[in-house]
């Protein structure tokens, strides 16, 4: 049947208030870890999540455990870094405390199944997996040469044709992780947007993949039962036990790995690395085109959501991003890629270098001299007249016999990747690129700080609801919390009654 919340949040508070007199009447003896979880999780108003799933539940059945309950268990056993479903179970009922924070009865927490079929009513899908099961052997990536260096993509699309794809077709919003991005979004985002930890209208996010491994190495079989050597036969349809996932390589750990790359989109205005939206793609997948994935399903997910700047690793540095990003009027902060930049002749008498500066005839940089957004042009002036304050050049070979110097204007249209406002030398440019750090410091706590890959899952409905309750968390952490805990006042207050 359907869940009947009949309280709200006040009943779980009450709930909450009741059985820690009863069973902690020393609240002293609490570690302060706990307290501190103890009073997020008390101010957290999940019952939005009831009615958001109501319709996940049959009319028939016996009455199921409240969403909103189930839903903040699962939260409680991130947050305290148990990765397995099964263990969580097992400590909630020789935990006490742990029960009465998630909104149970000591004594009567939900076991094992109840929890996997909570899990499946949060995945919008019969199929435990985005992909098929049966599919043709994939292409293998190559270690690259470089120390450090990403594996060059194995797709045989390029980006302008994935930037045309979606510019053309309407990405669908029925992606079985459709319930956990709209529990997120209508209570933590919102939440932290409330908070002014991030700015809708007016968005700074940076992009940026990630391994998340998941096993030991890939599992598949053959169909046919009489192939005698099944892994050699790059011609026929093998089972996969992980549809989704494939072999890639970590650059970090400088090894080939089985599972995800996972593309995160994160929030770099307010400093707190709050992530936005989240993209698990195989782990053969290039970050170039990862980020068109994630950037087009997000803007059909959040379509009232405005960019002004997008800041990416030289792994994005493709012209038809800058082509994309200039035409919709977004401030791409994109670091040029080594081996691909080089010197040219601009207007037959000066030439650019790397670093998208002019240098004169004498071999001398232009002196940058501001830009005009308007006409999206960037301002140099002659070296020589900017230093000597409007005196004429004294080269050997003078530009120009104005006493102002000689000026160029670079067009930001006629070469994007170079012509970039502000320029790539200015303090201004280097100051909003270095924000691009808060992905990497976004994913570094969902891998390191909340163990991501501890979870030893083997579908993708697992492997996203574990990350979704992972940026929950992460947006949690980053709220305020009163300098007196609500929660102790309200035990105390029920102590007088």
């Amino acid at each position: 049947m359907k869940p009947v919340d009949s309280g709200g949040h006040a009943a779980y508070q009450k709930l909450v208030t009741s059985q820690l007199k009863k069973y902690f009447p020393n609240r002293s003896l609490i570690p302060r870890r706990y307290q501190i979880i103890a009073e997020r999780f008390y101010e957290l108003d999940l019952s939005q999540v009831n009615s958001i799933m109501n319709d996940c539940y049959s009319h028939f059945g016996p009455r199921p455990r409240l969403p909103s309950d189930m839903f903040r268990s699962c939260l409680l056993m991130v947050e305290l870094g148990i990765p397995s479903i099964t263990k969580w179970c097992a400590h909630l009922k020789t935990d006490p405390f742990c029960a009465i924070i998630s909104g149970f009865v000591v004594g009567n927490s939900p076991g094992v199944g109840t929890f996997y079929d909570f899990t499946s009513r949060l995945w919008r899908s019969d199929n435990e997996n985005i992909n098929d099961h049966v599919h043709m052997p994939p292409s293998r990536v190559k270690a690259p040469s470089g120390k450090g260096s990403k594996a060059e993509s194995i797709e045989r699309i390029t980006v302008k044709d994935l930037l045309d794809h979606y510019q053309s077709e309407q990405v669908k919003t029925d992606a079985p992780y459709e319930m956990l991005f709209r529990i997120f979004n209508q209570i933590f985002l919102k939440e932290s947007a409330s908070r002014k930890l991030i700015d809708p209208a007016h968005m700074i996010l940076a992009g940026d993949g990630t391994p998340i491994q998941t096993s030991a190495y890939e599992r598949s079989h053959s169909l046919d039962s009489d192939e005698k050597d099944d892994h050699t036969d790059q011609d026929k349809k093998r089972y996969y036990s992980q549809p989704d996932c494939d072999i890639g390589w970590d650059s970090s750990r400088q090894k080939f790995y089985f599972g995800y790359s996972l593309y995160m989109l994160t929030d770099a205005s307010s400093g707190r690395d709050l992530p936005i939206f989240p993209l698990l793609g195989k782990a053969s997948q290039h970050d170039a085109l990862g980020f068109a994935r994630t950037w087009f399903r997000m803007l059909a997910y959040k379509p009232n959501l405005h960019v002004d700047e997008v800041l990416l690793d030289s792994a994005h540095d493709a012209l038809p991003y800058y082509n994309y990003f200039l035409d919709n009027d977004i401030h791409a902060f994109i670091d040029l890629k080594k081996g691909r930049v080089g010197q040219f002749t601009y207007h037959d008498t000066f030439t650019v270098g790397n670093d998208g500066i002019p240098v004169c005839q004498a071999g001398l940089k232009m002196v940058r001299d501001g830009y005009d957004r308007s006409k999206g042009n960037t301002k140099y002036r002659c070296p020589y007249a900017w230093a000597s304050d409007g005196i004429s050049c004294h080269c050997s070979h003078p530009c120009s016999s104005s006493d102002y110097g000689r000026v160029v204007k670079l067009p930001s249209r006629k070469n994007p990747r170079l012509f970039c406002i502000p320029a790539r030398n200015s303090r201004e440019w280097k100051t909003e690129y270095a924000k691009r750090t808060a992905s990497e410091r976004s994913n570094k706590r969902e891998k390191i700080d909340m163990h991501i890959e501890s979870g030893r899952h083997r579908s993708s409905k697992m492997w996203y609801c574990r990350l979704y309750l992972i940026m929950m968390c992460q947006h949690l952490d980053a709220w305020d919390l009163p300098h007196r805990f609500r929660l102790d006042e309200d035990l105390m207050t029920s102590d007088t009654l």
